[in-house]
């Protein structure tokens, strides 16, 4: 189960019963499930309606996150981020990032300039990582996933567009790099010292970004030697098309999941997200190298989409969705409200 924000969290940041339904339905069937994302730190809350996990006071929330995760008997997995120059404006009194440079508009957060962290704050972020690793142990998860990904905080300092710092915590790739290397090493610290059970560390990346002066994928490789150094569990790719995507400016070569999962060989899983919505293409993107493929709008329109997989009923996979179909497969209201109004994001039928 891919990574899906809900927007479905109670005003106080805990986790709502229309949340926990939403879960409970769809892990019945998967081999894992990686929640939507949490935030770490108070000042970086990517989404409105995001649950919390950035103070012990969210563990009785997160311990009934994971126990309606694992509900199916897969092991679960806690999504943990900062937004950074992604952060919500109107959740958050100042957006703080690698640089003060403006970040892209999307569907869900306007483009806003952010203030450039100091050493102090970039090291407070460093803490707040591992001590919500902690407290997803202690709820009873299964492992955290470093939410890597998207222009997020931990991407906003590798990415040579967003990062124009001249400490050591920019510059060069090296100095680009060090914070979320650091991010996993003080995440695998915690792991050491707490968890009393296997406990995987998983990093969420965007390999490539369409500015001109974005990430490519020859320093996103080197980065992802480091992260197999340093110790993480699994690579998840997030990609726009996990069977098609190919590096910028190669139409016609190799596609990044046959390039990073050769790369990778056997030394860490691979798992990769992006438009696998029926068995069939999960079952190329496999082919094509993958070790686990997530699969997201396709669990969020069809809750039963493994049993159905299983039995070979493809043709009752839906591809699509409708107002109708809400109550019936437990979409929280904040949930339908974004897909309906997110142009293209979801095939939305009339009725």
């Amino acid at each position: 189960m891919a990574p899906m924000t809900t927007w479905a969290s109670n005003t106080d940041g805990t986790v709502s019963d229309e949340e926990i339904a939403y879960y409970r339905l769809r892990a019945q069937d998967v081999g894992l499930v990686i929640t939507g994302c949490t935030h770490v730190h108070e000042n970086g809350v990517g989404f409105t309606g995001e649950f919390a996990a950035h103070d012990d006071s969210f563990i009785p929330s997160l311990k009934n996150l994971a126990a309606a995760a694992k509900s199916g008997g897969a092991p679960a997995i806690l999504q943990i981020f900062h937004a950074g120059v992604k952060t919500r404006p109107d959740l958050v009194p100042e957006i703080v990032a690698a640089s003060a440079v403006t970040g892209d508009a999307g569907p869900f957060a306007p483009a806003m300039t952010p203030r450039a962290m100091d050493e102090a704050e970039i090291l407070d972020v460093i803490r707040s990582f591992g001590e919500t690793t902690r407290r997803a142990i202690e709820a009873g998860f299964d492992g955290v996933e470093l939410h890597g990904a998207h222009g997020f905080l931990l991407q906003n300092f590798l990415s040579p567009h967003f990062n124009i710092r001249q400490d050591r915590w920019g510059g060069s790739l090296e100095g680009r790099m060090r914070f979320p290397i650091a991010v996993v090493q003080e995440v695998n610290r915690v792991i050491e010292e707490h968890a009393d059970r296997p406990f995987a560390l998983g990093y969420r990346i965007s390999l490539e970004e369409s500015h001109e002066d974005g990430l490519r994928l020859n320093e996103s490789m080197q980065f992802v030697d480091r992260l197999v150094e340093t110790g993480i569990t699994y690579l998840h790719a997030s990609l726009g098309n996990a069977l098609e995507d190919r590096p910028i400016g190669d139409d016609e070569g190799r596609t990044l999941v046959d390039i990073v999962s050769g790369h990778l060989g056997a030394r860490i899983p691979m798992i990769a997200a992006g438009q696998i919505r029926t068995p069939k293409e999960a079952e190329s993107a496999i082919a094509a190298g993958l070790s686990l493929v997530a699969v997201g709008q396709g669990l969020v329109m069809n809750p039963d989409w493994l049993l159905l997989a299983r039995t070979q009923q493809e043709k009752h996979i839906s591809l699509d969705i409708a107002a109708s179909d809400v109550s019936r497969i437990a979409i929280p209201p904040k949930l339908w409200k974004e897909i309906e109004g997110t142009v293209g994001w979801f095939n939305v039928r009339a009725s």
